[in-house]
């Protein structure tokens, strides 16, 4: 590990790790995660094994306890980053500015004033940008102001499709230092989609290069209705096309001059996150007849257009709020619903990386997620202030252990020792239903 060469990273309310791995890829050692939910937490244990995660709620959590379970000590932390679960202030579904999880936002300002880093990153819904929930969002910056941090005021919503992702996904982005410290600048755009409707956060400039397309992120990914073994399992040895610039990247065959995350050992042939969904043949047909960035009218599935690029991938929400399965892209040319591994591609995430291994919990990981680009570019910025040189890692790292992303939610829970109600589990299975 190059841990005293890099800056020290803390992620809240980390998820499967998508922050986690964007500041990492900028120069950070992301030393301790928090997060409350045990199957991302054993997600999250899988792809970053030699860094903590604590299984906890932000509640409940203290900065002497984040510490103490990780390499951090009392050595000073140059940033804290992470979003509290956002469907209490979304833009989509129910507007609730009293919905209880909003404290969980006190609880992240709260920790950033125990952990006092140089400086944080709060990351969220645009949703909390307008109408009454401004107030709120105006009430957090002044609680940092009155606890010894500046604020950029000018807060900033950026897309994710300007900073190389192949998706639209708009997300704010709070920055803040201690007092004293020079504010970061929010990251310019570096690419721009070629074809674009009108969408929250885009920046469209001539100048830039296109942003990736939907085929070339997921164009070289071997056909999964060629491997009847992904009917019951999410990998494969399969043969892969010619890559793009982009999934060179993502597989690893070409390793960017600006990429300073730790390369991890992989074995490339093998095709993961990739379990088939079997779909009727009415359902067949129809993804056959809807037209390439069209929606089905029956499912109420987008079919991606090949040239274009994805939009916004959803996560879903679990019983105790509905137990509701987001729409799955259909595949541009296959007749199918796209896999996690394609979703993943849409996002971002290299081919290492590796989701709970149902589809389900997979693309709740990946829809939960901040892009690993996107985040990497809000985390250079910090970089740039801090004055740091990003230092490239010469240590090639291990995954954990395959057995922590098959684990249900009992067992990732008895794993912690955490209660198996700490995320309160679906009714009863969701089927795929097309």
């Amino acid at each position: 590990m190059d841990s005293k060469q890099r800056p020290i990273g803390v992620d809240l309310f980390a998820g499967a790790g998508g922050m986690s791995l964007g500041f990492e890829q900028a120069g950070f050692d992301v030393l301790a995660a928090v997060e409350l939910d045990p199957i991302h937490c054993a997600t999250h244990k899988y792809n970053f094994p030699f860094w903590s995660t604590l299984c906890q709620s932000v509640e409940y959590a203290t900065g002497e306890e984040i510490r103490k379970i990780s390499a951090i000590g009392s050595q000073e932390i140059d940033v804290v980053f992470g979003g509290s679960p956002c469907q209490g202030f979304s833009m989509i579904g129910k507007r609730a500015f009293e919905d209880p999880r909003n404290a969980l936002v006190f609880h992240y300002l709260r920790l950033v004033l125990e952990l006092q880093p140089k400086y944080f990153v709060f990351e969220n819904v645009p949703g909390l940008t307008v109408g009454k929930h401004r107030q709120f969002l105006l009430e957090i910056i002044e609680k940092f102001r009155e606890s010894g941090y500046e604020v950029e005021t000018n807060y900033q919503v950026l897309n994710a499709a300007n900073y190389g992702v192949p998706q639209h996904r708009a997300r704010l982005f709070l920055l803040g230092c201690r007092q004293g410290l020079d504010l970061p600048e929010y990251p310019q755009p570096q690419t721009q989609p070629a074809k674009s409707k009108k969408s929250v956060g885009i920046v469209l400039n001539p100048d830039l290069p296109n942003t990736p397309t939907v085929w070339e992120a997921i164009g070289d990914l071997p056909e999964v209705n060629f491997y009847p073994e992904l009917l019951s399992r999410d990998w494969v040895i399969a043969e892969y096309d010619k890559p793009s610039n982009y999934s060179k990247k993502l597989r690893g065959l070409d390793r960017s001059a600006d990429d300073y995350s730790y390369e991890r050992l992989f074995d490339s042939r093998i095709l993961t996150s990739s379990i088939r969904t079997k779909h009727s043949t009415e359902s067949i047909l129809r993804f056959q007849q809807t037209e390439p960035g069209e929606t089905e009218p029956i499912s109420r599935f987008h079919k991606l257009d090949k040239h274009g690029i994805c939009n916004t991938l959803r996560a879903g929400t679990a019983s105790n709020r509905g137990a509701f399965t987001s729409p799955r892209p259909i595949h541009p040319e296959s007749p199918r619903c796209i896999t996690v591994r394609e979703a993943a591609r849409l996002h971002s995430y290299p081919d290492w990386f590796r989701f709970h291994v149902t589809k389900w919990h997979g693309f709740r990981q990946v829809g939960n997620s901040v892009p690993p680009l996107l985040a990497k570019a809000i985390a250079t910025s910090i970089i740039r202030v801090l004055g740091v040189v990003p230092v490239k890692p010469q240590t090639k790292m291990h995954l954990g252990d395959e057995s922590l992303l098959k684990l249900n939610m009992s067992q990732a829970a008895q794993y912690y020792g955490v209660s198996a109600h700490v995320i309160e589990p679906r009714r009863k299975p969701i089927k795929d239903k097309f």
